[in-house]
């Protein structure tokens, strides 16, 4: 039910990220999360929690609602 929200929202992540030109391991240093889980992320094979959308928001410098537009819900 919910694939469509992690799909699209991993690929906002993605590329805000790809826009400040940082690397999965930047993202991962800046946030205290494995590289390992910014890559699942990112291909929605994680789900994050609200908790770490706000963390990955405030390290890419936007908002939960940013990352998580046109994930149809």
């Amino acid at each position: 039910m919910y694939d469509n929200f992690y799909m699209q929202s991993g690929l906002n992540i993605k590329s805000k990220r790809q826009e400040l030109e940082y690397s999965q391991q930047n993202l991962a240093d800046l946030t205290n999360l494995s590289l390992n889980f910014i890559g699942k992320i990112e291909i929605a094979f994680s789900r994050p929690s609200l908790n770490t959308l706000i963390v990955l928001a405030k390290a890419l410098n936007t908002t939960v609602s940013e990352l998580t537009k046109d994930c149809g819900i």
